[in-house]
């Protein structure tokens, strides 16, 4: 596999920046985790956005959905032209939650919606997916996403607080994605639905993930004050996100 860093930026991205977006692909299949703002500029710079298997999102918020919408208008534009197959609308494999939200995933001959939730096991061309509901949010459901191929396994973590139980979804994953959207300094007296910096890597060293990618980041964050807050993670590669990262599993 591999994963490349569209956007990683919350909750609105910087100039010139997008907000969460991860095109992962193997030797068979080209996937979209999460389509933020930006994200399909961002895209665009690699592949046509028609060149998509599928896209997963994990929850609805805006920082993760905003570029959806576009998505299918471009779709739409690129079945005129004859570049996809109007029998193949892109598959959104999404919660299924809120309903209104969830409806207008489908649309016209562009997306359909493929509801998830936490039992569903999901493939797409060579690679298995399985979902993982995760301590966030305003009681609507976020969902962590486990993707294996080819002997290799990428847990997603969305969005994510401290309560979210990731053994054994996530224990000796080769990346682990996870969000660090507070500093300490900025660290909310009660829990948020969001991890730290700290947190995340605390997270990934008890599960002894083989790498880890902090993201979901601030845009005035910089590299260097979000690398010191993620030492407590050693087992392996600590990758702090940046446009174009490209790690291989």
């Amino acid at each position: 596999m591999l994963v490349t860093v569209l956007g990683f930026q919350s909750p609105y991205p910087g100039p010139g920046g997008a907000t969460p977006g991860y095109l992962v692909q193997t030797d068979h299949t080209t996937l979209l985790l999460d389509c933020g703002s930006g994200v399909l500029a961002k895209l665009g710079e690699l592949l046509p956005i028609y060149e998509l298997d599928a896209l997963l999102l994990s929850h609805f918020h805006h920082d993760h959905v905003a570029d959806v919408g576009v998505l299918q208008y471009g779709l739409m534009v690129h079945l005129r032209e004859g570049d996809r197959s109007p029998d193949q609308p892109l598959p959104i494999y999404a919660p299924g939650q809120p309903a209104e939200k969830a409806a207008g995933l489908t649309y016209r001959e562009a997306t359909r919606l493929v509801p998830v939730d936490e039992k569903s096991q999901v493939t797409v061309g060579d690679v298995q997916i399985s979902f993982l509901r995760t301590d966030h949010g305003d009681g609507d459901p976020c969902y962590a996403m486990r993707l294996e191929a080819g002997g290799k396994t990428l847990v997603y973590g969305a969005d994510s607080g401290p309560n979210t139980m990731w053994d054994p979804f996530a224990r000796q994953a080769d990346l682990f994605i996870c969000e660090g959207t507070f500093l300490e300094r900025y660290k909310p007296a009660e829990p948020h639905g969001h991890l730290t910096v700290r947190q995340a890597a605390q997270v990934a060293e008890s599960l002894a993930c083989r790498s880890l990618l902090i993201t979901h980041l601030w845009p005035a964050y910089t590299e260097e004050e979000v690398r010191a807050e993620a030492d407590v993670y050693r087992t392996g590669t600590c990758h702090i996100a940046r446009f174009g990262l490209q790690i291989r599993l």
